[in-house]
C-alpha cells in the first residue's frame, strides 16, 4: 500500500498534450513562436547591454526597463524552449519536479511583469506631472526597493502553488491538456476536491491583476490630463505617442490575462484550442513586444545601438 500511495501522490512524470486537435500543425505553429522567442531574447539582451554600457541611461525609466527585460527573459525561457521540444521533437514527458518549477516561474514572473508595468507607469507619471521632482522622488535606493518589493510579492504569493500541488494525490490521467504546466491544468488531475486550492490561485491572480491594473489606469489618466495641458502641441503629440505605445503593450498583457482568468472561472464552453492559444500569447507576446516598444521607440536606446553598429561596420 505504501508504494502505491506514494506513486499516486507524486507521479514521476506528466505528459504534455500540446494543442488538442491541432497536433498535426505543431511543427508549423512552432515556427512563429520560435521567431518571437528569438526576437524577445535578442531585444531584451540588447536593452540590458546598452543600459549597462551607457551611464547616461542609468535613469529610473531605463532601470525599470532592465527589470522588465530580465522578467521577460525568464518568463519566455521558462516556457518556449520546452514548448518547442514538444512541437518539433514530440517530447511530451516532463518530470513532476520540473513541471512544478516551470509553473512557479510562469506565475511568479507574470506577477512581476505586472508589477514592473505599474512601476514604469508611476515613473512616467512622476516624469510628466512632476518633472522637477523626478530625480528626488525616484532615487536609485527607492528604485531598488520598488524592484525588490515587486520580486518579493511574486515569490511570496506564488510559492504556495507548487507546495499545494505536491501534497495532492494524482490517481487520474497524467496527461496535461496544455503546452506547458499551467496551474489549473495540473490541479485538474488530482483525485480529491481542489476547490480551496483553485480559489486561492484565482483570488491571488485577481487581486494582483486588478490592483496593478487600477493604479496603472489612474497613472495614465493623470498623465493624459497633464499632457493635454501642455502649452506646446508638438510636446503633447510626442508624449501621447510615447504613452500610447506603452498603453498598447499593457493592454495586450492584461486583455489576454483577463481572458485566461475568465475562461478558468466562467468559460467552460470555450474551445480548448482557443484557451491554450490565448494562454500562449499571454506569455510570449509581451516579451516579444516590450523590447520593440520600450527599446526601438526610445530614442536614447535606438541612437546608442545605431552608433554601436556604425562603429563596428567602420
Amino acid at each position: 500500500m505504501g508504494p502505491a500511495n506514494k506513486s499516486q501522490t507524486s507521479p514521476d512524470t506528466f505528459l504534455l498534450m500540446g494543442i488538442p486537435g491541432l497536433e498535426h500543425l505543431h511543427i508549423w505553429i512552432g515556427i512563429p513562436l520560435c521567431s518571437m522567442y528569438m526576437v524577445a531574447v535578442v531585444g531584451n539582451v540588447t536593452i540590458l547591454a546598452v543600459v549597462r554600457a551607457e551611464r547616461s541611461l542609468h535613469e529610473p525609466m531605463f532601470l525599470f526597463l532592465c527589470m522588465l527585460s530580465i522578467t521577460d527573459l525568464v518568463l519566455s525561457t521558462s516556457t518556449l524552449p520546452r514548448m518547442l521540444c514538444l512541437f518539433w521533437l514530440g517530447a511530451r514527458d516532463i518530470a513532476f519536479d520540473a513541471c512544478l518549477a516551470q509553473m512557479f516561474f510562469i506565475h511568479s514572473f507574470t506577477a512581476m511583469e505586472s508589477g514592473f508595468f505599474l512601476a514604469m507607469a508611476f515613473d512616467r507619471y512622476v516624469a510628466i506631472c512632476h518633472p522637477l521632482h523626478h530625480t528626488t522622488i525616484l532615487t536609485h535606493a527607492r528604485i531598488a526597493k520598488m524592484g525588490a518589493s515587486v520580486v518579493l510579492r511574486g515569490v511570496a504569493f506564488f510559492s504556495p502553488h507548487p507546495i499545494l500541488l505536491r501534497q495532492l494525490p494524482y490517481c487520474r490521467t497524467r496527461v496535461i491538456t496544455h503546452t506547458y504546466c499551467e496551474f489549473m491544468a495540473v490541479v485538474k488531475l488530482a483525485c480529491v476536491d481542489t476547490g480551496a486550492t483553485k480559489r486561492y490561485s484565482l483570488s491571488v491572480a485577481s487581486v494582483i491583476g486588478s490592483c496593478d491594473g487600477f493604479f496603472i489606469a489612474v497613472s495614465y489618466a493623470l498623465i493624459l490630463r497633464a499632457v493635454f495641458r501642455l502649452p506646446s502641441q508638438e510636446a503633447s503629440f510626442k508624449a501621447l505617442g510615447t504613452c500610447g505605445s506603452h498603453v498598447c503593450v499593457i493592454l495586450v498583457f492584461y486583455s489576454t490575462a483577463v481572458f485566461t482568468f475568465l475562461t478558468h472561472r466562467f468559460g467552460h464552453n470555450v474551445a480548448p484550442q482557443i484557451h491554450i492559444f490565448i494562454a500562449n500569447m499571454y506569455l510570449l507576446v509581451p516579451p516579444f513586444l516590450n523590447p520593440i516598444v520600450y527599446g526601438i521607440r526610445t530614442k536614447k536606446i535606438r541612437d546608442h545601438v545605431l552608433s554601436s553598429l556604425k562603429v563596428k561596420v567602420t
